[in-house]
């Protein structure tokens, strides 16, 4: 059994509280990939994507950075 992402939705509780700078901050940070494509459906369910075309453009380099090889790994 896998333990249910609350990242997404605390973070989209920052966004629609108004903080979107905490917001970005922890988008920054975000933990997977997969967190932050629930982020963006969340978003973009309640129509807040379309709104703030900076936080999606945060999502979106987020994506592409975590997806992305690394080339500085911890031994």
């Amino acid at each position: 059994m896998s333990r249910p992402h609350v990242w997404a939705s605390k973070v989209a509780a920052l966004i629609q509280g108004g903080n979107t700078p905490a917001a970005l901050a922890q988008i920054k940070v975000a933990p997977s990939v997969t967190d932050v494509e629930q982020l963006r459906t969340l978003l973009s369910n309640a129509k807040l994507l379309a709104k703030n075309p900076v936080l999606d453009a945060a999502t979106q380099d987020q994506i592409t950075a975590l997806k992305g090889s690394r080339l500085h790994r911890s031994p």
